[in-house]
């Protein structure tokens, strides 16, 4: 968090926190919603924020509280976001294995997968849960297999969806700061994560956080 925001938090300790005036695309944009509606109307697009000074401002100060609701703390006041699917949108920005957050941050370590049962993929990452933007999606998937090398896709389509969580292998995080790519076949070490499974609309309740932050 930016040390001038920290200075005004303190300095005007109370004012009031906002609700609906900002929200996050699924795509990882940035949305205004000059009207205050965004928790009235959720499908409502707003107006996109293009700005790169505003967007690496709010990207910065970005941050959740307790209850899970994600917010954009703009100098002294808390401006909650509305989720059009997850606090975080997560791409592999061209690196093939590392996954980076629509802030431009490295999402960590991944914990766990969640796929719900439209094809999202999320994941609970170091730095918080995010889904895997379409683009990266099939490059993501592809990347992954089970614990004894099936690929993952090949091991979706024969398992039950109400079975057990798949366990996944995932590249550790030391051998991705090695240069190693944690995909199939090649050398780096590796480290066994879960995959669920569940419905879209367990999604915020499974990763811990609120699409539709209220009061």
């Amino acid at each position: 968090m930016d040390a001038n925001v920290i200075a005004a938090m303190a300095r005007w300790p109370d004012v009031p926190d906002v609700y609906g005036w900002l929200s996050l695309s699924e795509r990882g944009q940035w949305r205004l919603h000059p009207g205050g509606d965004a928790l009235l109307d959720p499908h409502g697009a707003g107006e996109e924020i293009s700005s790169p000074q505003i967007l690496q401002f709010i990207g910065r100060n970005y941050g959740v509280d307790e209850w899970g609701r994600w917010y954009f703390q703009n100098g002294p006041q808390r401006v909650y976001v509305r989720l059009d699917a997850a606090p975080y949108i997560l791409d592999t920005a061209g690196t093939g294995h590392e996954l980076r957050t629509h802030t431009g941050l490295a999402a960590g370590s991944v914990l766990a997968w969640w796929l719900d049962n439209t094809g999202r993929l999320y994941a609970r990452c170091r730095r918080g849960p995010g889904l895997v933007a379409g683009r990266d999606l099939m490059d993501v998937m592809d990347g992954l297999c089970t614990e004894d090398g099936q690929p993952l896709l090949q091991a979706l389509e024969q398992d039950e969806p109400c079975a057990q969580p798949l366990r996944v292998r995932v590249a550790r995080e030391d051998s991705a700061a090695a240069g190693g790519t944690g995909r199939r076949g090649g050398a780096s070490p590796t480290r066994i994560v879960a995959l669920h499974r569940c419905a879209a609309s367990d999604i915020p309740a499974a990763l811990g956080f609120q699409r539709l932050p209220q009061p």
